[in-house]
């Protein structure tokens, strides 16, 4: 007798721990981003596909593209809730959906997101649907709606000005071995002071994630105004002659 499928969609309960807040008492856009993450992968471990089961084939996912579009953050000691599920299943891509909503049920953000499936070995793109006989097939949900615009090609006019220069450490790499995708969130916000967001807050968030980086990389940071309110954020990695893109990356302001 098969096993009771479950849902399509996963519901995960998170807190905003004050030191996971900033000044405004409300939680960190990055961390916002790991709490999605960290649904993500409780999703998925669930129903069969996720790195539990990946990782004693040398495979994993990484996360390709990320939109997030925000209403408000959860305020200190709130909790919040995370609906994820998947949607579409591509032979080396997957589309992942989030919404966020706070404790009185108030819907606070929704993010698109894909992903690839990587041999950990080669670093090469693997076909999802040979990975344990396509279980991922049995989870996609079409039917719930995310309701916010998917991240287009994001393409700049010009290279931008160089804003900031760091060196990527021990705390900005991740199990995987490379740059985890929310620190190069923390370090473009980073590029505005404080009191920038104490008149300012991010309304919507768009990454494409282009190469990895490492442990001593040295990553600079450009950006192009496109509006008053829209900022284009690439970071470049030295190397060499050249310098190689890694992220490029769109902030609304409001």
């Amino acid at each position: 007798m098969e096993d009771k499928l479950l849902s399509g969609v996963g519901r995960y309960v998170f807190q905003a721990e004050p030191f996971h807040c900033d000044c405004s008492y409300r939680l960190f856009l990055a961390h916002l981003g790991n709490q999605l993450l960290n649904a993500a992968d409780f999703h998925s471990n669930e129903r069969g596909y996720g790195v539990r089961v990946l990782s004693n084939l040398h495979k994993t996912w990484v996360l390709s593209r990320f939109t997030l579009e925000i209403y408000h953050l959860p305020e200190v000691y709130e909790s919040f809730t995370i609906e994820t599920w998947v949607n579409s299943v591509m032979r080396y891509f997957t589309s992942r959906n989030f919404s966020v909503s706070d404790a009185r049920g108030k819907v606070c953000a929704y993010a698109r997101s894909v992903w690839a499936l990587i041999d950990t070995d080669t670093r090469q793109p693997v076909d999802i649907l040979k990975v344990n006989d396509g279980q991922i097939m049995k989870y996609v949900e079409k039917d719930k709606c995310c309701p916010i615009e998917a991240g287009g090609r994001l393409k700049f006019s010009t290279q931008g000005k160089q804003q900031q220069s760091v060196v990527m450490h021990y705390s900005d790499v991740d199990m995987n071995g490379h740059v985890n995708s929310m620190k190069y969130v923390e370090h473009m916000l980073n590029l505005w002071p404080i009191s920038w967001y104490s008149e300012h807050r991010v309304k919507r968030i768009e990454i494409a994630y282009v190469a990895e980086s490492h442990e001593g990389d040295e990553l600079k940071f450009y950006v192009e105004q496109e509006t008053e309110s829209i900022s284009d954020v690439r970071i470049m990695k030295v190397g060499g002659e050249q310098e190689i893109e890694v992220v490029r990356g769109r902030i609304s302001f409001a």
